[in-house]
């Protein structure tokens, strides 16, 4: 590009000076020629003279020449003139008002009687003077040759630019920058190439668009239930194991069994249309509920069995919610029969850090037995004393100990490396835990959705991005470690919190490179409208994006070119035994394929065995995290 603007500026220069050459020449030349001609005009004037008086002397006119002579110079405008023989001087003459410059002609007449001529005549450009119509002449010439080499040259920069503008578009194709190649249509030319850059440039579009669409479809396919468009037995599966490793639950929750009574039978009676209105109302109407609830996990186990798994929510909570599924499944149409009011039936197990997941389900399915043996459409939850005593804190307890540690400082951040295929760590994800009086660490899937509930996340990732900067980035030796923070949704719509980390990135901007922002996916895909600025303008400063939990759930990865970010990151549900189950080695792959020419890395978290890193090398992960490489380490 810069060497295509310096060859159309020498083009261009070239031109002008061709011109300027060409005008000069032409001018050198009317001159001398002018001149030339005045001179030899002059000269003939002389060579008259010399005749008229050859003549005279021959013929020996005894008419002197006073009388005759006076008049002819008078005429000829001469200065001075003397005409002599042997015998003397023969005739003088001066002008009236002599003149100091002149040209001055010696001419030998006749050698046999000695006469010369001496003559003096005022210089030939003396006696021209320019004319008022002569000199609007010139200035129209002048003016009509400006004109024309202006027109010129504003045509042949245009016709130039458009070779830039050519060369601007294949550069951005060539730095696969595709949006805007296609924005910066221009005036391009030869017009023909231009055209047919926009047409491949929307062919290629639609075509990513099209490829997503069918990413879209394998992983719908795969994790959907197609008839109702919610997760399927395989999609439960992935993401129970997602929340859980070999020690159990990693975080408290509950998981809902949700049965609706003899639904097969009601379809062979009264049809299909009748029941699947009504199991898509209910559906919709759970899904509504499930909207407040973060992370959830909505299902279809079964033709008529439904789960639902919530993770981080308190025994107080759980039965409000079991209440609203209830309340949500009872306002539906039931058709009528003889059980139509033993229909819907719910059984809720609730779980801590620790449970196995199989005891989970199995706990679950108890508590759904107990709820169909009651009679009647119902809930029933097992309660085994499971309730997570810090997690039963009433609200007001944690705003007060949330805000105690804001104003003392008891964030402790924990630092864990995104490993490459080499070894070499890439960056390093941050992570928080909070520091209690006891000098107990409380974990972050414990006090980040109260600080959520609480409203002081934006505070608590503050105070994070500070530590980071201050302490690791500003203190240390290491001057190339990247580290990752997480920004969660509230944080992003915050416009104090943007505002401070406007001015925090500008004022560090030689650290913001080593900065990667983290935002769920989840979160992204449902408030991109509200976020794309504000991700642009992280982008902007310097930092890095990345998108973290990707595929845990089932939407169109188009965003991911649309926000321009750098990483993604994939979900632990997708990564667990990734190397036994050939769905999730689908899904990768059709993901790492439609990011094809793009400079989007993919990374892995949760990866806890040696078999599925190398499968993840092997479909094309760049880097990888979790316990096979390392814990979480306190950053002093």
């Amino acid at each position: 590009m810069k060497l295509t603007r310096i060859l159309t500026n020498k083009l261009t220069s070239f031109w002008l000076l061709s011109l300027a050459a060409v005008a000069f020449i032409f001018l050198l030349i009317a001159f001398v020629g002018f001149t030339q001609l005045t001179y030899k005009f002059q000269q003939q004037k002389v060579t008259e003279l010399e005749s008229m008086l050859v003549h005279h002397y021959e013929l020996d006119d005894s008419q002197s020449l006073a009388t005759w002579l006076p008049s002819i110079l008078t005429a000829y405008n001469t200065v001075s003139l003397k005409v002599s023989s042997k015998g003397g001087i023969l005739y003088e003459y001066q002008a009236d008002e002599p003149s100091t410059a002149g040209v001055a002609y010696e001419r030998m007449l006749l050698k046999e009687s000695g006469l010369m001529l001496e003559v003096t005549l005022p210089p030939p450009f003396q006696l021209y003077a320019l004319s008022w119509y002569e000199l609007l002449i010139l200035v129209i010439g002048v003016t009509s040759i400006a004109l024309f080499v202006r027109f010129g040259l504003k045509w042949l920069s245009n016709e130039l630019q458009g070779i830039e503008d050519l060369a601007l578009r294949s550069k951005l194709i060539l730095e696969n920058d595709y949006e805007r190649a296609l924005a910066e249509r221009g005036d391009g030319r030869p017009r023909m190439i231009n055209r047919a850059l926009t047409h491949l440039l929307l062919e290629l579009d639609d075509a990513e668009k099209q490829r997503a669409r069918f990413d879209q479809f394998i992983r719908s396919n795969t994790f959907l239930d197609p008839e109702t468009g919610i997760g399927n037995r395989l999609f439960l599966k992935n993401r129970l194991d997602a929340l859980s490793n070999d020690r159990g639950m990693m975080a408290p929750g509950v998981l809902f069994l949700l049965e609706m009574e003899d639904m097969d039978l009601l379809v062979q009676e009264l049809g299909d249309d009748s029941i699947d209105e009504m199991l898509h109302q209910t559906i919709s109407d759970i899904n509504q509920i499930l909207d407040s609830q973060a992370n959830s996990i909505f299902s279809r186990r079964s033709f008529n069995q439904f789960a639902i798994v919530v993770p981080q929510i308190s025994l107080k909570d759980v039965e409000k919610l079991a209440a609203k599924l209830l309340r949500a499944c009872l306002s539906q149409t039931v058709p009528e029969t003889d059980n139509s009011e033993d229909f819907f039936h719910i059984g809720a197990a609730y779980f801590k850090v620790g449970d196995s997941k199989e005891q989970l389900l199995e706990e679950a399915e108890r508590a759904l037995r107990a709820a169909q043996f009651q009679g009647t459409s119902g809930w029933f939850m097992y309660d085994k004393g499971a309730v997570d005593e810090e997690l039963a804190k009433g609200s007001v307890r944690w705003r007060s100990f949330l805000e105690y540690a804001l104003v003392n400082r008891r964030l402790v951040v924990f630092s864990q490396p995104v490993v490459d295929s080499d070894m070499q760590t890439q960056h390093l994800e941050v992570s928080s835990r909070i520091r209690d009086n006891r000098n107990n660490l409380i974990r972050a899937t414990l006090y980040i959705p109260m600080a959520i509930k609480c409203g002081l996340t934006p505070q608590f990732e503050r105070q994070v991005i500070e530590t980071v900067l201050f302490d690791l980035l500003s203190g240390g030796k290491d001057t190339t470690t990247k580290f990752s923070i997480n920004l969660s949704l509230d944080t992003l719509l915050s416009r104090a919190f943007i505002r401070w980390l406007k001015t925090t990135l500008l004022e560090y901007r030689h650290l913001t490179p080593r900065l990667i922002f983290e935002v769920n996916e989840d979160i992204v895909v449902h408030n991109q409208d509200k976020l794309k600025a504000r991700l642009d303008m992280i982008r902007k400063m310097g930092a890095s994006l990345c998108v973290d939990r990707v595929g845990q759930q089932v939407v169109s990865t188009q965003y991911i070119k649309e926000c321009h970010f750098d990483f993604i990151k994939l979900h632990r549900s997708v990564v667990t035994q990734i190397h036994l189950r050939q769905e999730n080695q689908l899904f990768v792959r059709s993901l790492i394929g439609g990011l094809y020419r793009t400079d989007v890395q993919v990374f892995a978290e949760g990866i806890e065995s040696f078999e599925e890193w190398q499968t993840l090398k092997i479909l094309g992960v760049s880097a990888g995290q979790g316990s096979l490489f390392s814990d979480p380490v306190e950053e002093v």
